[in-house]
């Protein structure tokens, strides 16, 4: 056993830059913070040694290679916030699924759901901590070792995303299968996407104990169903979510930002700017004054540049960025890209995307 598993979550060093939470609270900044969701990842050299040779799931099972991840685009890039190393597919494992990584095909459940009566295979009641403890213990060695340089995002996935996952097998172009479960057996997939929410509640109360300081939840699917499906089966469980969270850590006197990710889900922005998250993200198909508008100042947004303006010349990423801010304004605003970092770009491109958020918001503060 490492010393590095010794650490335990308390005495963290001091943070020395705010900036992502104030803006998730909707507060002033002297500038636009930015992250990127996928910063730890193959674009980065570093990132693809570190990992070389290694399976994926047996890396996310290893918190010091999960801090070693974490903290290298900060070593390379001024972000203001960083977001803990991991997968959302820890809790479908995490409830007795085998979930692989497959070269060249991505996540793989050899055994998936097919049925109703498939549902009794799964641990619907999960010791999180004994369970995911790995991530825990992740979240933990990175606040100490991050040195109080920005805010550490813990995460999860969304239950219907997850269940998508669980059902499909893997990834799915039309998640038809999933889909069917939702048509054909609406009471089963309630059932599932219950015991999922129950197990995202407590996996996310234990990430904030272990030390995160936002949280954000990844419905990555939810562009995949209609205006009236995600009302039944995504938006009352993602609000759940928060809820409970919420209403837990009230009690201990935290209060701790959190962000909803629903990729393509442009129907639900009303929706989810009442659903108890400071913070909506937003995929580059939204038109940043009008998500503005709809969201009705209720909440900080983030978004929602085009991953693929990063293949842009230097010149134009800045321009790009410029009418981005513009569009949001400088208030109650997380600049993020609309998805993650693709593993083909460029890193200079990157570190031109950040400092183009960071000089012309800059400046466009002092114009207030």
């Amino acid at each position: 056993m490492s010393k590095d598993t010794l650490i335990l979550p308390k005495d963290f060093p001091q943070l020395l830059n705010d900036t992502f939470l104030r803006a998730a609270r909707g507060e002033e900044t002297e500038h636009v913070p930015v992250w990127c969701m996928r910063q730890a990842g193959r674009y980065l050299p570093e990132f693809r040694e570190t990992r070389s040779g290694k399976d994926f799931f047996e890396t996310c099972r290893s918190p010091e290679a999960c801090c070693e991840l974490t903290l290298q685009p900060l070593r390379r890039f001024p972000f203001d916030a960083a977001i803990i190393f991991s997968d959302i597919l820890v809790i479908p494992q995490a409830m007795g699924m085998d979930v692989q990584m497959v070269a060249g095909k991505g996540p793989t459940f050899p055994d998936p759901l097919k049925e109703p009566e498939d549902l009794q295979r799964l641990q619907a009641k999960v010791d999180v901590g004994k369970e995911l403890g790995y991530v825990f213990k992740a979240i933990t060695l990175t606040r100490h070792k991050i040195q109080g340089k920005v805010p550490l995002i813990g995460f999860t996935g969304a239950p219907w995303t997850l269940m998508s996952y669980m059902i499909e097998g893997g990834g799915s172009n039309t998640h038809s299968k999933a889909k069917r479960w939702l048509y054909r057996h609406p009471e089963a997939s309630h059932m599932l996407l219950k015991m999922l929410t129950d197990v995202i509640v407590q996996y996310l109360l234990g990430q904030v104990a272990a030390g995160a300081q936002a949280l954000q939840v990844f419905e990555s699917h939810a562009g995949i169903l209609g205006p009236d499906e995600f009302k039944e089966f995504s938006l009352p469980y993602l609000r759940d979510i928060a809820r409970r969270v919420k209403e837990h850590l009230k009690k201990e006197g935290q209060d701790i930002p959190m962000i909803v990710f629903a990729k393509d889900a442009h129907y639900a922005v009303e929706d989810l700017s009442r659903s108890h998250y400071e913070v909506v993200g937003l995929d580059w198909t939204l038109d940043p004054r009008s998500a503005r508008e709809r969201s009705g100042g209720k909440v900080s947004l983030q978004g929602n540049m085009d991953p693929c303006a990063l293949y842009a010349p230097k010149g134009r990423i800045s321009d790009i960025v410029k009418k981005m801010l513009e569009g949001f304004g400088t208030r109650g605003y997380i600049a993020n890209l609309g998805h993650g970092l693709y593993p083909d770009m460029d890193p200079e491109n990157v570190g031109a995307f950040v400092e183009a958020v960071h000089q012309h918001s800059k400046q466009m503060i002092k114009q207030l």
